[in-house]
C-alpha cells in the first residue's frame, strides 16, 4: 500500500491524480477533528484515536505504506494547517514511553524499521532559507516519528489567495494584553498554568482567551486584532505549531495583516530539551514577518509536563522549575513594559533527563493499566 497525505485544491488534484492510481489517499473531507491532548491513543494500547471521523488510524496507515510522500502548502517553514491536522493525529505511530536518541529525548517506536517520507512543499518564491528551514522541520518530524527524510521537492505555485485585509484601526483600536492559550487541553493544559503564572507575575489586567473554549479562529482572529500586545501560549506537537495555532494564524493572516502589535511567546513540550521548541519558535517568527507584527521575544520550556505539574502544586518542591520561573518573571516585565526580550530557554533545574524519562515512563505504564482496568469494566 502507497500512502498519499495532501492539501491540494481540487483544481490541483485534477492535475496530479493520474500519478497517484490505486494509492491511499488522505485529504481533507471537511470532517478531520484536530487532536486535543488527550493521550487516549497511546494509554488505550493500540494507538487508534477516539474520534471516530476517518483519521483515526493514521498511525498503522504511516505503518502498512510501502512509501509515504506528504504534499503540503509550505506554511511558516512547516505543513499547512490541515497537512499538520493529519500528522497531530498520527502520534500513535510511536509509543508513549521514552528514550534517548540521536542525543535528545524522543519517543520509543511502536513498530520495526523507519518509515521514510518524501516531502513536497508549495509555495511562491521560496528562498534558501525558507527551504531550509522547511528541511529542519521534516528532519525533527521524523526523528520523533522514528521515519526517514527520503527526499524533500519544492514546487513553485500561485501565491495562496487571500481576503481583504480588515485592520483594526491601531490608534483607536489595539490596546490591552492578550494571552492567548493554544492548546485544546483545557484545565489540563500545562499552557494554561504557564500563562496564568505569567499573568500573575505582571500583575497588571490581561484577558486570557483558549482554544479549548470552542471559540472559532475568526473569533479568536479578532481578538488577537484587538490587542496591543499577545502572548501566544503554545505546546509542541510533532515538533511544531499545533494544527489549532495555524488556522489561528492563517485567519490573523487573511484578515489582519499589517496592522502591527507586539507578539511574544511562551512555548513548551513534552520532551526534556526545550530547544526541541526551536522549530516552533522560528514558525511563530515567520507568522509574524508575514503579518507585519513585531516579534518581542519568547520563552521555550523543557520537560513542560513536570513544570507545569510542579507549578500547579504550590504545596510541592518547585526546584525543578526554577529556570522556568525566574524566566517568566523576565518575560512578564518584558510584557508589562512593551520591551524586547529576545528568545530565552528553561530546562529542569538539577533535574536530569534519566530521571525524567523514568519517571514519565512509570506514568505512562500506570495510565495504561487503569485505561485496562476501565475497559474490563
Amino acid at each position: 500500500m502507497n500512502l498519499l497525505i495532501h492539501d491540494l485544491t481540487a483544481a490541483e488534484w485534477e492535475l496530479a491524480k493520474d500519478d497517484y492510481k490505486d494509492w491511499t489517499v488522505i485529504s481533507d473531507n471537511g470532517t478531520i477533528r484536530p487532536c486535543i491532548g488527550c493521550f487516549c491513543c497511546w494509554t488505550g494500547g493500540k494507538g487508534e484515536c477516539v474520534f471516530r471521523d476517518g483519521y483515526e488510524n493514521m498511525g498503522s496507515l504511516i505503518h502498512e505504506a510501502d512509501e509515504m510522500v506528504v504534499m503540503s502548502r509550505y506554511t511558516y517553514g512547516g505543513f499547512s494547517s490541515f497537512v499538520k491536522n493529519v500528522f497531530d493525529r498520527s502520534i500513535g505511530y510511536v509509543l508513549p514511553e521514552f528514550e534517548t536518541a540521536y542525543g535528545e529525548m524522543h519517543h520509543k517506536k511502536r513498530y520495526a524499521g523507519d518509515r521514510p517520507v518524501t516531502f513536497r512543499f508549495r509555495g511562491s518564491a521560496l528562498t534558501k532559507a525558507d527551504k531550509e528551514k522547511a528541511r529542519n522541520y521534516v528532519a525533527a518530524v521524523c526523528r520523533n516519528l522514528r521515519g526517514t527524510v527520503k527526499e524533500v521537492i519544492f514546487d513553485e505555485c500561485a501565491p495562496a489567495k487571500t481576503g481583504t485585509a480588515v485592520p483594526s484601526p491601531r490608534s483607536a483600536g489595539r490596546s490591552g494584553i492578550l494571552l492567548a492559550d493554544c492548546s485544546l487541553r483545557g484545565k489540563r493544559s500545562n499552557t494554561a498554568v504557564f500563562l496564568e503564572k505569567l499573568r500573575e507575575y505582571m500583575d497588571v489586567p490581561a484577558q486570557i482567551l483558549s482554544l479549548s473554549d470552542g471559540i472559532s479562529p475568526d473569533e479568536a482572529a479578532a481578538a488577537v486584532s484587538r490587542a496591543g500586545t499577545v502572548v501566544l501560549g503554545v505546546p509542541l506537537y510533532v515538533d511544531g505549531l499545533p494544527s489549532p495555532a495555524i488556522r489561528l494564524m492563517e485567519a490573523v493572516k487573511e484578515k489582519y495583516s499589517g496592522d502591527p502589535c507586539r507578539i511574544y511567546a511562551v512555548v513548551n513540550n513534552g520532551l526534556y530539551e526545550s530547544r526541541q521548541n526551536d522549530n516552533l519558535l522560528e514558525m511563530i517568527k515567520a507568522w509574524c514577518s508575514d503579518c507585519g507584527f513585531i516579534y518581542s521575544g519568547a520563552l521555550a520550556i523543557g520537560a513542560g509536563e513536570v513544570v507545569g505539574t510542579l507549578m500547579r502544586g504550590q504545596k510541592h518542591v518547585l526546584w525543578p522549575a526554577r529556570n522556568a520561573l525566574i524566566r517568566l518573571s523576565a518575560l512578564a516585565k518584558a510584557v508589562k513594559g512593551s520591551e524586547e526580550n529576545g528568545d530565552d530557554y528553561a530546562d529542569t533545574f538539577l533535574f536530569p533527563r534519566w530521571l525524567y524519562i523514568l519517571i514519565a515512563n512509570t506514568n505512562w505504564q500506570r495510565l495504561k493499566k487503569t485505561a485496562a482496568r476501565g475497559k474490563q469494566r
